[in-house]
Formats: structure tokens, sequence, C-alpha cells
């Protein structure tokens, strides 16, 4: 960031931001600075995180997500909703998900799938080597029957640790591989009642909140005249830093979401052609501080801090899959080797970040008062990816599930540095590991991210030439 030519960038990369928001008054109020500058909980500006996303890491994240071992992934979109009657699925025909024949998913990803838990589950001995191999999936097809006893331990392990989320069995029958590029996430039509619901009960039930404090924009608040939401960021303020961040980061995903759909919207629909691209009116009516009663700027605040979170995962989680024993196997092995060597190039982007999110501000009072309120933030979360089978539309149900997933599985990173630090080299510990599921939604899910941010620098160019 000190070099003269990147110091450049930024700086032409601020100022046009600024000439933007003065001209259509925010993204349109951003020329008040509601949307530049250090964000809350971390020392970190948003003007630096648009330059290396937009510029470094983009580019990349797209690359890998149409890799193989990224694209292919595999979700239970039958699970019935835990919490509440199954109030009908969307029949819109954009709520659709086509799932991937077996037979178009490369022969690693499928062996992986049927995955270290049926060994387990059968007590099988005497597989043959190349089986043996194959079963391990994410691992390296050339461990000796040594390492490959360590992964039954480890299966053993993983089978009774706790996770952020309600993760998919992915030997039940309703488990279906999906092609990520050939379902991509867009504006269905999904909304209503329906879709409240699912967001409402995220907020209200799992963010901490007592209900007698509203949300801004909440429709089921009563009238606070001119209060605009103000009472609700004094109780926000007042909570520990733990519940804070907790916060944030849903509003975080909401947001990046609703950038989602506002960029891939179905514009018009000729002759059974569909053409899908930005809606600005839409955008402004989710974001624009004077359609919002200055919230949206928040949220997108929300976002940014989310980025960052995640991308310190990331950046911590680096040193698992620098180790020789770990290979993104999908049984091409040109492929993998290509695969591997992208990721860990993205890698290296995450940790020459100078700004990272500084997880080690949490957790850091009385030990057990500290364990107790990280058990309570992860059960949190753990509901809410179970909320996640109560959505209707079944494109929307996927992404939600695999973007919460890929935020569960970047939880489970940053709270598990000691365990990550400590990983031998040669063969598989018992304290972390990542199963491909988890991998391929961290990703993913960072790559939204990317794209949202990627998206906003877009919008912001649209609304000017609009103005």
């Amino acid at each position: 960031m000190s070099s003269g030519g990147k110091a450049g960038r930024r700086t032409a990369a601020a100022r046009l931001l600024l000439a933007a928001a003065a001209t259509i008054g925010c993204l349109c109020g951003l020329a008040e600075a509601q949307l530049t500058g250090v964000l809350d909980d971390c020392l970190c500006d948003i003007e630096s995180i648009d330059e290396f996303n937009n510029f470094k890491i983009f580019p990349k994240i797209q690359k890998l997500q149409e890799r193989d071992y990224f694209r292919y992934y595999k979700v239970n979109l039958k699970r019935p909703c835990p919490f509440w009657a199954d109030d009908g699925h969307c029949s819109i025909r954009d709520c659709h998900v086509e799932p991937c024949p077996e037979s178009k998913v490369p022969v690693g990803i499928k062996a992986g799938n049927a995955n270290k838990y049926s060994k387990i589950a059968n007590h099988t001995k005497e597989l043959e080597d190349c089986e043996q191999a194959n079963k391990l999936g994410a691992i390296n097809s050339t461990l000796s029957n040594q390492t490959k006893e360590a992964f039954i331990d480890w299966a053993r392990y993983d089978d009774s640790q706790d996770h952020f989320c309600e993760l998919d069995d992915e030997r039940s029958p309703d488990a279906q591989y999906v092609d990520l590029l050939l379902n991509p996430e867009r504006y269905t039509g999904y909304k209503g009642p329906s879709a409240w619901r699912v967001w409402n009960s995220i907020y209200e039930e799992n963010c901490f909140k007592p209900r007698s404090v509203y949300r801004p924009l909440n429709p089921l608040a009563p009238s606070k005249g001119e209060d605009d939401g103000e009472s609700f960021y004094t109780w926000l303020e007042g909570l520990c830093l733990e519940k804070r961040v907790f916060y944030k980061l849903i509003s975080g995903l909401h947001a990046s979401i609703n950038l989602h759909l506002c960029a891939k919207y179905l514009l018009e629909e000729t002759w059974g052609r569909p053409r899908w691209g930005h809606n600005v009116k839409e955008f402004t009516l989710r974001f624009d501080p004077s359609e919002t009663k200055s919230e949206g700027p928040r949220r997108l605040k929300n976002l940014y801090f989310l980025y960052l979170v995640e991308l310190r995962a990331l950046s911590k989680v680096a040193s698992y899959f620098e180790r020789s024993i770990v290979d993104l196997y999908t049984g091409n092995t040109q492929e993998d080797t290509e695969t591997k060597s992208l990721l860990l190039e993205i890698f290296r982007d995450t940790k020459s970040f100078p700004m990272h999110f500084n997880e080690k501000s949490m957790f850091s009072g009385n030990k057990k008062e500290a364990k107790s309120l990280k058990e309570e933030l992860r059960l949190h979360f753990k509901n809410i990816s179970r909320i996640m089978d109560c959505v209707g539309c079944d494109k929307c149900r996927l992404w939600g599930k695999l973007q919460t997933q890929g935020l569960g599985t970047a939880l489970k990173i940053l709270f598990s540095e000691r365990e990550i630090r400590n990983l031998p080299e040669n063969s598989p510990s018992k304290g972390f590991q990542l199963t491909r599921q988890e991998i391929v939604a961290l990703l993913n899910a960072f790559g939204r991210l990317s794209t949202s941010i990627r998206e906003l620098q877009n919008f912001k160019i649209l609304l000017q030439q609009t103005s």
C-alpha cells in the first residue's frame, strides 16, 4: 500500500467515489462520508478494501470458483423447516435448482463425498488401496496406510465435534450435487411473508435482541415518531463486542445477498429469453439513505465488516492448505495442481493485506465467561443455519445454506488458531480438519462477498451515469 502507484490508484479511486457521491447525493449520501473512512470495531478503511478486493482478489476468486473442485456443491434442499409448518415452496420458475447428474461430477469428488464416514460405519478394514485413497476426497491420493488410519481416528473425532452450522448429511438420498455455475444466485421473485418470516426469525430470535427494541425499517415495529432507529443503535452500542460483531456479520450477509439480487435482476423476458442485469431502481430502494432513513449505508458498512472477518479467516487457515498432504482432489491431476496453485496464490494475497480484523480482541476477558459466551454465539449461529431450511425458494435456499456455512466455517477457523498452528505437515490432525463441503462453502461464500463489493462499485458508476 506504500508504493506510489498503489497510492495513486487508491487516491484516484477515492476521488471517483466521492465525485459520484456528490453528484447523486448519496451513493447518494456518501458525500457525507457515510460509506467512507474507517469501519467501526476494526482499524481498516473502506477505500483500502475496495482497492484490495477489486484489483487483486476479485479476478482470482472468480477463476477459482470456475474450477471443478469449487463449482460442485452437495446439498440437501428437501430438509423440512424445523421451526414452523412448511408454508409452501416458491412456484416461480427461477426459484428452481437444476441438480447435476452424477455422471457429470468429477470422479474424485464423488469418491470423496462417499466419504470417510462410510468406512467407519461399515467397520471395513480391508479396502483396496485405490478405493481407500479415493474415499479421502480432499486429500492426496498417495497416502501411506498409517496416514489413512489416522484419518479414521479423525473421522471419530469429527463426528463428535461441535460445528457452527447444521451440516447436511451428504449420505442422505435427498442430497444432490449442484453445479453452482449453472445455478447462479440472482433475483427470483421470491418475496413477501415467507421471505420476511425467515429474516425476521434470524434477527428477532438469534441476534440477542430484546423484543422491546425494534430494528430500523421493521414493518412490525410500532410507530416511533422521529426515532428512525436510533434507539436500536443505542442498544447495539451497549452490547459487548462479541454480540455486536455477531449482529454486524448477519446484517452484512443480508446486505450482500440483497446486492446480488440487485445486480442480477430479471430486467425483461422476450420470447423466453431472459435478460438479467443491474437494477438501479431496486438498488436505490434497498440502500439509498433517503429511501432507507440512512439505514442503507450502515448495512453496507456491515458488508465490509463481514468481508474483513472472512478475509481474516482465509489468512489464518492458509497454513492448513500449504501442507503437501492437502490436495484438492477431483481425479484430474493437472486440474488439481492448477487449482491448488491458484488457491495458495489467493492465500498469499490475503496474508499481505495490512489491516486485518483482530479477532484476538474477542473473548479476551474471564476465561470461564469467555467460553460460555463463545458457546452461546456458536449455538445462535447454528440455529441460523437451520433456519435456512425454511427458505421457500430452492435457489435462495441453496445460496443461503452455502453462504451461512461459509461464514460458519470462517468462525470455526478463527476460533481454532492454536489447533491450526500445531498442524502436522504430513498427517491429519485430530484437532482441526475441514471437510470438502466446508472448503467449497468457505471459498464460494467469500467469493460472493468479493462480488458484492465489486458490484457496489458498478452501481456507483451506474448511478453517476443516470444522474
